[in-house]
């Protein structure tokens, strides 16, 4: 099955769909989906599904994503939060200035010995594939992990110190000493996070989003952090994005003005063991519909 038409958008698509068997595509709209006419798979590039249209994929077409992005975030969600909690950036900067923040210094304080990760508490946001991956890597560093999910049940046997559905949320909020965010956002997650729930946190705790933005208040995640409500906070994901070239700041507030916020462009996933991953699942499943199979990861 030769790969005849590469677009930069949905728009130039829509003339050529009649006559496209697999579309690899971020997007669908319903303009998408009144030109397919032998559609027999929208396969995304990725895990997400926000700009999947479901209701405009045609009958009898299959959805279907990849994913793969699991180590390379949990990797950056450890990294983060060692990087705030020793203050690497910091550091950095003033060493490079000729300043020792440290017990190194002639002459100065030295300053409080870092927190350690072992023994501190993990909670986990969105006990999936993401979510599963970084508890793993969170008990080699003797973290104890706590975990919300949807179905309780597939989980029962971890070694989670609490586990349990959107009921317990308050209760790992309040165990926390790191929250990481890993859930899809939906109408039901979408503002999940707001003053309330950042405020019934410790004040020593980091948050640390790699989801969506919009999971967490935006105001509401600045003022916490402006205020030190919370100690800090590692940010992957952003409430603006790039619609064109030049600077873009990522967030309507300022929290590039914070020095407590670790901010990265939407990286966290982006490493070679993903793209090989992607890659891979993606061409098994154009050769899958050649064959008249159902593809994997199928969604619908």
């Amino acid at each position: 099955m030769p790969c005849d038409v590469v677009l930069a958008d949905e728009v130039g698509i829509v003339s050529r769909l009649s006559d496209v068997d697999v579309l690899v595509t971020m997007a669908f709209t319903p303009e998408m989906g009144g030109a397919a006419k032998r559609l027999k798979l929208v396969q995304v590039p990725g895990a997400g599904l926000d700009r999947i249209d479901r209701s405009a994929i045609p009958a009898g077409t299959l959805l279907a994503n990849v994913y793969g992005h699991e180590t390379g975030i949990a990797e950056y969600v450890l990294g983060a939060m060692l990087a705030l909690t020793r203050g690497f950036t910091r550091l950095d900067a003033a060493l490079r200035r000729g300043t020792w923040e440290s017990q190194w210094a002639v002459g100065a304080t030295p300053p409080a010995p870092w927190p350690e990760l072992a023994g501190k508490t993990l909670g986990i946001l969105g006990y999936g594939r993401i979510g599963q991956c970084v508890a793993r890597r969170a008990r080699a560093f003797d973290m104890e992990v706590c975990a919300i999910r949807r179905d309780v049940g597939r989980s029962e046997g971890d070694a989670l110190a609490l586990l349990g559905g959107l009921e317990m949320l308050d209760e790992m909020l309040r165990r926390s000493d790191y929250l990481v965010i890993t859930l899809p956002v939906t109408p039901a997650t979408r503002g999940l996070i707001s003053e309330t729930q950042l405020r019934s946190m410790k004040r020593a705790a980091v948050l640390v989003n790699v989801a969506r933005a919009e999971i967490v208040d935006e105001p509401a995640l600045y003022r916490a952090l402006a205020e030190r409500t919370i100690a800090g906070a590692a940010l992957d994901v952003w409430y603006r994005y790039p619609t064109g070239p030049g600077p873009t700041l990522p967030a309507h507030q300022p929290f590039h003005e914070l020095p407590n916020v670790l901010m990265t462009p939407h990286v966290s996933g982006w490493t070679e063991g993903m793209m090989d991953a992607r890659a891979k699942l993606i061409a098994e499943n154009i050769q899958r519909t050649a064959r008249g199979e159902p593809p994997l990861n199928l969604i619908r």
